[in-house]
């Protein structure tokens, strides 16, 4: 079921009392509702903000929730209501499979910082017009109650609340307007949204800083280059003069996925025009899917699934977790269990022992889904700390650890940098989580003599983690990911696909600053002037604690802070 606006605004355990902005004449029809969190930045308020932006007709039939586009506004309790009056803005487009809610460390962190140096800053964390199909009610009741089986029966048994029921995951042949929102829609949205929330084009000039995560600084790289009325002579549309700056997280402010950035040869633009077109005609049969999606770890289901963790870890981290046995078994759900919680290939086919053989915390569960010594997808991967209570043994399924050791850019990039680990005892202890900043002194290590883990390569507190994966009404994944924003940038040279990235310029019209995860994917190894999070995975530049280990400041958000007020 979509996501409605009157569904997500009656969930006031969650969300504060509804407020109605009144739109100014003309304005766009808009909404901004505050939502209560149980953040420990205290001095951080948020909202959600909707703004009634319609899709062309020629989008095709699509729910009525989609013709509103949405982001969470986070700024300091002590600064002013209206966002004209910040010292400056941030807007941040999310990475692949990213939600809103995914900003929710770093927009704090950054706040808090920049009001430390007497400024006040806000932080708008974009949420793609696609995720209006999510369908959040069953976590945000759970979180509601503390009670993570009322979400398992709202996706999965059919228990209604409050009158709801879920209707079901969406399928290919319902999200086919889909296959109309690519990279021109993506930074058309962004450009209609920054407008009409701050209508002065001078004041969006002087205040606002535009980038994002991963694939957000593609966007963002686009973005900066676009122009926006069709008449490239005049350039106050231009993207770059929305924005007096850039900043990258973990990525770069670039158009073009790596390796594929810069000038195409004139000899390959005809047959990436064919590849264009059989893109499209794909998209148009249902032959390739609309959004991104593949069995295990990357589907819709799975991505609700890290959700319903987290809200496990969030309302009983120390409770045994029952998740994989009291959510109904599934090739999705069974397929992800198996990849990331086998030991090796044998353990693999076999499909024994488990992860119903083993003990869990809740909180050691979602380690185990989304840790940097667990989970195998680098992009999904954040730094939280690790197992504890029983024997732990290399990981070595679906790439075995020596591989990983080779430091091959290319496993680099996909599985990330550190020795997977996982429990080696079924049927024996309940194993445990400890935190980031707990991890010192443990005993586990690799089978080459090596510590899993230290103290200096963990950043992200697991429970924060656990909050911002099921708190927002604005999630942190995205279940429906357009497919066609990746095939557009990659066949970008194709015409029709970004003639409106006119303004070459307009990337190096701003000065940007790139924020690089120490051990992330980055699109490549740091350069000189980036600021580097140590030991960093590419999700923990959103989510690294704002202390570190050794009492260090976070040095992700500082750096952005300073670069957003200087």
């Amino acid at each position: 079921m979509p996501r409605t606006l009157a569904g997500t605004l009656a969930l006031s355990a969650l969300v504060g009392t509804a407020g109605a902005v009144p739109a100014a004449a003309g304005a766009p029809e808009r909404v901004e509702t505050p939502v209560a969190s149980s953040s420990p930045a205290t001095d951080v308020a948020e909202s959600v903000v909707r703004v009634r932006i319609p899709l062309p007709a020629s989008a095709g039939p699509r729910p009525r929730d989609c013709d509103w586009l949405s982001y969470l506004r986070f700024r300091h309790r002590n600064g002013p209501a209206a966002s004209a009056e910040a010292d400056r803005i941030l807007v941040a487009q999310p990475g692949v499979l990213e939600g809103a809610g995914a900003f929710d460390g770093v927009a704090r962190n950054t706040i808090v910082e920049a009001a430390r140096n007497g400024r006040y800053v806000e932080f708008w964390a974009l949420d793609r017009r696609s995720n209006c199909l999510e369908d959040n009610t069953g976590v945000l009741a759970g979180l509601a109650a503390r009670d993570p089986h009322l979400a398992v029966d709202y996706y999965y048994r059919g228990r209604p609340v409050d009158g709801r029921r879920f209707a079901g995951y969406q399928t290919n042949d319902q999200v086919r307007w889909l296959q109309n929102v690519g990279l021109a829609q993506t930074v058309r949205d962004q450009y209609d949204l920054m407008a009409a929330e701050l209508p002065d084009q001078a004041a969006r000039k002087r205040k606002m800083l535009c980038g994002g995560h991963s694939l957000g600084g593609i966007l963002t790289g686009y973005f900066a280059k676009w122009d926006f009325d069709g008449d490239e002579s005049t350039t106050a549309d231009a993207g770059y003069n929305q924005c007096s700056g850039y900043f990258a997280l973990d990525t770069r402010i670039q158009t073009g996925l790596p390796g594929l950035e810069g000038q195409v040869p004139t000899e390959l633009v005809p047959i990436i025009e064919r590849g264009a077109d059989a893109v499209r005609a794909g998209l148009e049969s249902g032959a390739v899917p609309r959004t991104l999606s593949a069995p295990a770890v990357i589907n819709t289901e799975t991505m609700n699934l890290l959700a319903i963790a987290g809200l496990a870890a969030r309302v009983d981290p120390g409770g045994r977790s029952d998740l994989s046995t009291y959510i109904p078994a599934s090739f999705n759900t069974d397929t992800t269990y198996r990849l990331l919680f086998s030991k090796d290939l044998a353990t693999f086919l076999r499909g024994s022992p488990r992860v119903q053989d083993f003990g869990l915390t809740n909180a050691a569960a979602l380690g185990g889904l989304m840790d940097d010594q667990s989970q195998p997808l680098a992009f999904i991967q954040a730094s939280v700390g690790f197992f504890d209570g029983g024997r732990i043994v290399d990981k070595d399924f679906p790439v075995p650890n020596d591989l990983v050791r080779a430091g091959l850019p290319v496993l680099r990039n996909l599985l990330g940098t550190e020795h997977k680990a996982i429990p080696d005892e079924p049927d024996g202890p309940l194993y445990r989580w400890r935190n980031f900043d707990d991890v010192a002194g443990l005993p586990y290590r690799s089978k080459d003599g090596t510590p899993f883990t230290s103290p200096a390569k963990e950043v992200t507190d697991i429970a924060q983690l656990a909050r911002s994966l099921s708190e927002h009404p604005l999630d942190f994944t995205e279940d429906y990911f357009p497919t066609r924003i990746v095939t557009d940038i990659a066949l970008a040279a194709a015409p029709g696909i970004a003639d409106g990235a006119v303004h070459d310029d307009g990337i190096g019209a701003n000065p940007t600053i790139n924020l690089q995860a120490g051990d992330g994917i980055g699109l490549g190894a740091p350069r000189p002037g980036d600021v580097v999070g140590p030991g960093y995975q590419h999700l923990d530049v959103l989510t690294a604690a704002p202390v570190q280990n050794g009492g260090r400041p976070e040095i992700i958000s500082v750096s952005l802070a300073r670069f957003a007020t200087r």
